[in-house]
């Protein structure tokens, strides 16, 4: 196994899920993602950027759950490159770039790794900053392995994913700090995928 070399404060002997593992098997269409929230999580977990493990962030505040296996593509970074793709926003928002990995069967375990194939995403502007929500499929699922594009999908399906990510944090008589200006087919999610790596790869080297 081919030695992997990590900068502080990163640690040695569990590689970091942003950090240690690769982006996929033939990126940007076909990638890695890690896991941080199944469907039937009602409390919101996130990476912790230094240990590498599940950090509780929230419970959901509302009563909207993940319609879908939810991480980030390791060694993304929402860095300048993906800022530009979104005209409306500041900048991308700092962290790895979100996926959101449709199944048929349920996954009910949180911090799995898994190969997805891109099929399209949401443009996300989240408080000014460039939050983007790749769509993806399992790559070896028996129903949704043949998606290729977002037109594959039933649109419910992206309707639903879009008004989760518009509201889980907006209770009623709130006004909500997220909108999403576009829903993307797979040619543009590429596109932002590989803005992701680029930035990665400036923000923190090969």
């Amino acid at each position: 196994m081919e030695d992997v070399t990590f900068p502080a404060p990163f640690y040695r002997f569990r590689p970091h899920p942003w950090h240690g593992l690769e982006v996929g098997p033939d990126p940007p269409r076909h990638v890695h993602a890690f896991i941080e929230i199944t469907p039937y999580d009602l409390v919101k977990y996130e990476i912790d950027k230094v240990t590498g493990y599940l950090r509780v962030d929230r419970p959901q505040r509302t009563s909207s759950q993940p319609p879908s296996l939810y991480g980030f593509i390791p060694r993304t970074f929402c860095g300048r490159r993906v800022g530009a793709l979104c005209p409306a926003a500041r900048r991308g928002d700092g962290d790895p770039l979100d996926i959101c990995v449709l199944s048929e069967r349920p996954i009910l375990r949180a911090e799995v790794i898994l190969s997805a194939k891109v099929i399209g995403g949401l443009q996300m502007i989240d408080n000014g900053e460039a939050d983007d929500k790749i769509i993806a499929v399992l790559e070896n699922d028996p129903i949704w392995r043949r998606a290729n594009d977002l037109q594959d999908i039933p649109e419910p399906y992206v309707m639903r994913l879009r008004h989760y990510f518009t509201t889980y944090r907006t209770l009623p008589g709130e006004q909500a700090s997220a909108s999403i200006d576009m829903v993307y087919d797979a040619a543009h999610a590429v596109h932002v995928v590989e803005a992701a790596m680029q930035d990665y790869d400036e923000e923190f080297g090969h």
